[in-house]
């Protein structure tokens, strides 16, 4: 290994050699990929992004996130792949309203849309946020103290 170039050796033979792009920085050779691998080269950011407006905004974000938190957006396609195809085995309306779920409760990972829709949370109406929930008064009873208690 050099700083431009990575060699691989077999019993002392070189069988491959390949260039360095930088630290941190991933180069694929398509004909080093698996075959299924090399299946998804054909897909792009922008085929999933369609897939997921047509369902709905919900998805359509959760989707983006998929391709955008990873280093490469090539990294989210079978999470994209998987989570688009879940309306086939729901429906287009129930994998949006999983979404939408997912998304307040800020876990938009394909496990928790999956268990969502496995569990029929999507189903339920949400639950609404702390600041849209009104506040009730306690009542009062011999457990309530009040602030002086504690001084």
């Amino acid at each position: 290994m050099t700083n431009t170039s990575v060699e691989v050796m077999h019993k002392g033979q070189r069988v491959a050699l390949h260039p360095r792009h930088g630290k941190s920085r991933f180069v694929t050779l398509t004909e080093l990929m698996p075959k299924s691998h090399q299946a998804h080269q054909n897909w792009s950011p922008g085929r999933f992004l369609n897939w997921a407006r047509d369902i709905g905004p919900a998805t359509l974000d959760v989707v983006q996130r998929q391709l955008k938190d990873r280093p490469h957006p090539e990294h989210g396609y079978r999470s994209c792949l998987g989570l688009l195809n879940l309306s086939r085995r729901y429906s287009r309306d129930r994998l949006e309203q999983a979404c939408s779920r997912a998304l307040a409760i800020n876990s938009a990972s394909y496990q928790s849309i999956s268990s969502i829709l496995k569990q029929g949370l999507d189903q339920l109406p949400l639950p609404l946020a702390e600041e849209e929930s009104e506040l009730t008064e306690l009542p009062v009873h011999t457990n309530v103290r009040g602030p002086r208690y504690y001084h």
